[in-house]
């Protein structure tokens, strides 16, 4: 399982790079124009994975800052936020290489934000909710690139796996 959820946040890191250098082409007004998508605008997207991110990993790890809503705005300009993400992408993969087996395996217990109840489940599975919440979102983000009219980014896990960087993972 290691090996598999060690893929999950190389590919996580090589996406969001990805859509990142994708998003730095937009101008501010594109950036922050509502098209739509679930959380409206390409950097309220973006915020919302780093925030679910960060929930998370609080979650899994009890360190790190956890902001208190879905929605919460961390940085409203493109390069703090992009700092941030890099720092977090960093983050989750020192924390997936320093995982066992038998931690993988293990439980954990957190607080809901939605109805402030506690939760106790199998970290694997959700770490599989952690990294398919993640593709999901940036789904919706490769939409707002779509309707912005700006080049759609592949993000395909084949494509990663065929990459440099995912190679040692095919």
């Amino acid at each position: 399982m290691k090996q598999h959820f060690m893929m999950f946040a190389a590919y996580n890191q090589w996406a969001n790079q990805r859509l990142y250098d994708a998003a730095a082409h937009l101008s501010d007004e594109e950036f922050n124009r509502d098209t739509g998508a679930f959380f409206g605008s390409m950097m309220k997207t973006l915020n919302h994975i780093l925030t679910a991110d960060r929930i998370w990993m609080k979650r899994f790890t009890g360190e790190g800052q956890a902001p208190s809503s879905l929605d919460a705005i961390l940085y409203k300009a493109l390069p703090p936020l992009h700092s941030a993400r890099e720092a977090e992408d960093k983050r989750i993969i020192d924390w997936i290489g320093g995982m066992s087996e038998k931690a993988l395996a293990g439980r954990f217990s957190y607080m809901t934000l939605s109805d402030m109840r506690t939760v106790s489940q199998r970290v694997a599975p959700a770490l599989s909710h952690f990294f398919n919440h993640q593709t999901h979102h940036r789904g919706q983000a490769h939409m707002v690139l779509t309707v912005l009219g700006r080049p759609s980014v592949p993000l395909d896990l084949a494509l990663f796996q065929r990459s440099e960087e995912g190679r040692a993972y095919a």
